[in-house]
């Protein structure tokens, strides 16, 4: 039973009742009361479609930017295939003006790509041999061949038409509670309805004065305005996100985020720009400086993180070459660790290396001048010793200070959570006006400091780069992701803001508030 069932039960008695007062004129009809009521639920139902017809044409759009063909290349020969036919490790040519019809990497050439359906900005981005392409981008001046490494349903774009669909069919936890009050209701308007046909028969009126009166009881009681206006607020909510290129994993992150007084923000690709550059090198090994930068990319080269592809940028700049790596690990927010050229390299943070008994005491006045200037610590070494100190510098994103003045102006509080040193957080912290900082912060403690916070009555949300940090998005109330690493974050977070402006947490928070309102 739902409020369906009210609708059907009263129409279709007042039509009933109005039947029979074509043979008897002493009877009032109601077929304009039961045209009327049908009508403007018909109505409510229409403007609710049109709602969400409109996120179906982003969804359409967004569908119309994959290529349909592609050509593949086999040795010397070229072929024009259906993209349902390309797999994964496929090279392919991508001419002037084509499509890119899968994900992948550039193996050769130069050119610019429009990645707009992922990054929000029309700016094209410069490709080249190494750099990532995403499906649907359009390609520019040049020729680019690229290996494909993700097809069909796991290539970004449509993991974003993935998230959008999934918004639409999902029910947030105040519709839930919609159709269970609806549920509850009409048993209990039926018999307050029956009740009143009761009560006037026994007061001697007559059954047609009764029969309106229970009528009018249960058209009355009808709670179209609940079971309407939530499945069309969450239409109209998601798409307007859609159009900002804010892109909503889970329909209940609407309603959740309406409610938050926590933010937890990283501090690397979230609060920084995610563009970090060596700016020092020290070198204490005793080997030469190229050959120790050279060990660090070939690590580095392996990791998907933003400091490591840094180091990488580095080496490519001095045209070192990328030596073979054997037992590569990583270990989130801590660092990495693999075999090059016969020696065990490890790069990563103070506290890890503190945890490998390893003494990073003789280089400690560096690094702390070095922190102080806000930049990040890369340790490198080799054979359990200390080799090298990297120091990996990443400017504030723009529009961060901008957001928390806005934050704080809603009573929220803004925390950073980050594995890097204090004094290299700290300065980040201060332009970016957080109000404080956890720092050594491994995944467990970020987790553990969530848990501590929702413990305490406050609801969070966490705010990071989708790389490394998916169980402590997982852990939070509701989790946004800042940036391109799309592919993993569409797998983590509620919220995707995929052309990297912080400044759209601040719509997002207004959105859902409007929801809300829409709901109450």
């Amino acid at each position: 039973m739902n409020m369906d069932t009210l609708i059907a039960i009263g129409a279709g008695s007042a039509y009933i009742g109005s039947l029979l007062s074509i043979f008897d004129v002493r009877r009032h009809a109601y077929f304009d009361a039961a045209t009327a009521i049908i009508g403007f639920v018909q109505l409510g139902r229409y403007l609710e479609e049109l709602a969400k017809s409109k996120m179906v044409h982003e969804v359409e759009d967004l569908v119309n930017m994959q290529a349909q063909n592609a050509s593949l290349l086999q040795g010397d020969n070229e072929s024009l295939v259906s993209i349902d036919k390309i797999q994964i490790g496929d090279v392919l040519l991508i001419r002037p003006g084509e499509r890119i019809p899968v994900d992948g990497i550039v193996l050769s050439g130069l050119s610019s790509v429009n990645e707009s359906m992922v990054t929000g900005s029309n700016t094209p981005c410069i490709k080249e041999k190494g750099h990532k392409l995403f499906d649907g981008g359009i390609n520019g001046s040049g020729v680019l061949h690229m290996q494909a490494t993700a097809i069909g349903k796991d290539t970004v774009l449509a993991g974003l038409v993935h998230m959008i669909d999934q918004t639409q069919s999902s029910k947030l936890q105040i519709q839930k509670t919609v159709d269970i009050f609806s549920a509850r209701l009409t048993p209990a308007i039926m018999f307050l309805s029956a009740l009143t046909f009761g009560g006037w028969v026994v007061r001697g009126e007559q059954v047609a004065h009764a029969f309106a009166n229970a009528i009018s009881v249960l058209l009355i009681s009808c709670p179209c305005a609940l079971g309407l206006a939530t499945p069309a607020a969450t239409s109209v909510s998601s798409g307007q996100a859609a159009k900002r290129k804010v892109y909503i994993r889970n329909g209940n992150a609407l309603e959740q985020m309406a409610t938050i007084d926590t933010i937890i923000f990283d501090k690397t690709g979230t609060l920084t720009d995610g563009h970090a550059k060596v700016a020092s090198f020290l070198n204490i090994s005793g080997l030469d400086d190229d050959y120790i930068v050279q060990l660090a990319a070939s690590v580095e080269h392996n990791s998907e993180h933003l400091l490591g592809k840094a180091i990488v940028e580095y080496a490519r700049s001095l045209e070192l070459v990328i030596l073979p790596t054997a037992k590569f690990h990583s270990i989130p927010d801590q660092g990495v660790r693999a075999e090059v050229d016969t020696l065990e390299v490890l790069l990563g943070n103070e506290s890890w290396l503190e945890q490998q008994d390893i003494d990073v005491a003789v280089i400690q006045d560096t690094a702390k001048q070095w922190a102080k200037l806000g930049d990040t610590l890369i340790y490198l070494v080799i054979d359990n010793k200390l080799a090298a100190l990297f120091s990996l510098r990443d400017h504030i994103r723009k529009g961060a200070r901008e957001l928390m003045d806005y934050l704080h102006s809603q009573g929220i509080e803004t925390l950073m959570a980050t594995s890097d040193t204090k004094a290299s957080a700290l300065p980040i912290a201060d332009l970016a006006g957080i109000d404080s900082v956890t720092a050594n912060a491994s995944p467990a403690r970020k987790i553990k400091f969530i848990r501590d916070l929702q413990t305490k009555g406050r609801v969070v949300a966490m705010i990071g780069d989708g790389i490394n940090d998916a169980p402590v998005l997982a852990a939070a109330n509701v989790s946004l992701v800042v940036g391109n690493a799309v592919g993993i974050a569409v797998e983590t977070a509620d919220y995707i803001l995929v052309d990297s402006d912080i400044r759209k947490v601040a719509e997002v928070l207004d959105i859902s508030k409007q929801t809300l309102s829409v709901f109450r």
